[in-house]
């Protein structure tokens, strides 16, 4: 039998109240406080680190892949094309031009992959995928969530929950418990979003998932690179411009895997992650210096604050969208996206992928969400999270409004709050 120690009982402050609490800032999170708050709820957001954005900021997966369907028809609307408005008017951002969409001219095609916008098998069409700034994205992110009037608590980890069980089994979460410097808090909310990435809040609450071990990476970026177009023709080095002239980035690292998958849910596992692949990013640096033309004077920009994870826990709601869904409709459809590596490939994603199956006030959103391992490949990024983002905050206002559990919501009024929000929807849907 382990060692272990008890604490002493611990009584903790609440230090808030509110409608929705939204935990995680990243993309999805962000956007599901952004859609609460302007449906009228009184919205907490609970972020672990100083910054918003996750991945799409800290991670430096500073890559929106992709807004459309492969065929130059946009899907993904709403928030996530608000925040490419909103980075475009401070010059934060790339993308191909609207009529070039769709387009499978070379030289068009050619720019867009320089920029990391084109992926997969060819033949290759230009997609609707932006490139941005990480920094320019947290000062716009951090403009926008208080020009909402949603509160922000930074540097504060959900680290437990206080749940209310049914006779009928069913589960109610009352109050998310934080851990900061701070000791232990606590915040009151009559509707929780899972938007934690890795799950945390439906594993406290004991709903069912599926946990998938992976090769993570730690992105970065360089500057001082002499002539980018240059280097990029040598085919020397895997690496993107960015926005700002002589600098690029460095997707995965631009250097093997480490030796084994872990589990990002595991401490130790991450810790790990962090120290081999910091070294194998500085090792990539020396190699590009000393053998890629143009780099003999480039300098390390910045290093990823977090380890770029694809995948860890799955929900496992109401239902699991899989691989078979493809291109399929579905009556309770709320988002769209497209495959960053396929054309043509749509996943209508349906409201009960978002709900779990015993908890009655709690939605997931972002990558997260209840899909299963194939399907991850396309709704993990970062526009289609905030799509499920903007969805479920719409989702969990409505659901306190007629004082309904979340899976009881009218799904046709959701999908028509969604469309005035400014979503996509496919049209089976809409003309229902």
């Amino acid at each position: 039998m382990p060692d272990t120690v008890a604490l002493p009982e611990h009584r903790v402050p609440v230090i808030a109240e509110c409608d929705v609490v939204v935990v995680g800032g990243g993309a999805a999170g962000m956007a599901a406080a952004i859609a609460a708050r302007r449906q009228g709820a009184d919205v907490i957001l609970i972020e672990r680190y100083g910054y918003l954005g996750g991945l799409a900021s800290g991670g430096l997966i500073v890559l929106l892949l992709t807004l459309d369907d492969g065929n130059g028809r946009q899907v993904v609307a709403g928030l996530c094309q608000e925040l490419v408005e909103r980075l475009q008017a401070r010059h934060a951002c790339y993308y191909p031009p609207r009529d070039e969409w769709g387009s499978y001219d070379d030289a068009a095609v050619e720019r867009a992959r320089r920029w990391g916008l084109v992926w997969g098998s060819g033949p290759h069409r230009v997609r609707y995928s932006v490139a941005y700034d990480p920094e320019e994205y947290k000062h716009v992110a951090n403009a926008w969530v208080q020009e909402a009037g949603i509160r922000l608590l930074y540097h504060r980890w959900a680290s437990d929950l206080v749940v209310e069980a049914a006779a009928d089994g069913e589960l109610r979460i009352t109050h998310v418990i934080c851990t900061s410097k701070a000791g232990y808090q606590a915040v009151r909310a009559a509707c929780v979003i899972d938007a934690t990435g890795d799950g945390d809040v439906f594993a406290l609450a004991g709903e069912p998932f599926e946990l998938e071990r992976v090769h993570p990476w730690l992105w970065f970026r360089m500057s001082g690179v002499r002539d980018i177009d240059a280097a990029q023709d040598g085919r020397s080095g895997f690496f993107f411009r960015t926005v700002h002239p002589g600098q690029v980035l460095m997707p995965w690292g631009a250097a093997e895997r480490i030796s084994r998958r872990i589990d990002a849910t595991h401490p130790d596992d991450l810790t790990f992650a962090e120290l081999e692949c910091r070294r194998m990013v500085m090792d990539e640096v020396d190699r590009l210096r000393a053998q890629v033309p143009g780099f003999e004077d480039a300098y390390l920009t910045d290093v990823a604050l977090t380890l770029g994870i694809t995948e860890s826990r799955r929900l496992q709601g109401a239902y699991v969208l899989g691989r078979d869904d493809m291109d399929r409709v579905f009556a309770d459809t709320v988002a769209t996206t497209g495959h960053w590596t396929k054309y043509g490939a749509l996943y209508h994603i349906p409201y009960r992928s978002l709900v779990p199956q015993r908890t009655t006030n709690l939605l997931a959103a972002g990558r997260c969400i209840s899909v299963d391992h194939r399907t991850h490949h396309a709704t993990k990024e970062i526009p289609p999270c905030f799509a499920t983002g903007e969805a479920a905050g719409i989702a969990a206002t409505h659901a306190l409004r007629a004082s309904t559990r979340v899976g009881d919501v009218d799904v046709a009024a959701l999908q028509r709050a969604i469309v005035k929000a400014g979503g996509w929807l496919p049209g089976e849907v809409t003309r229902a």
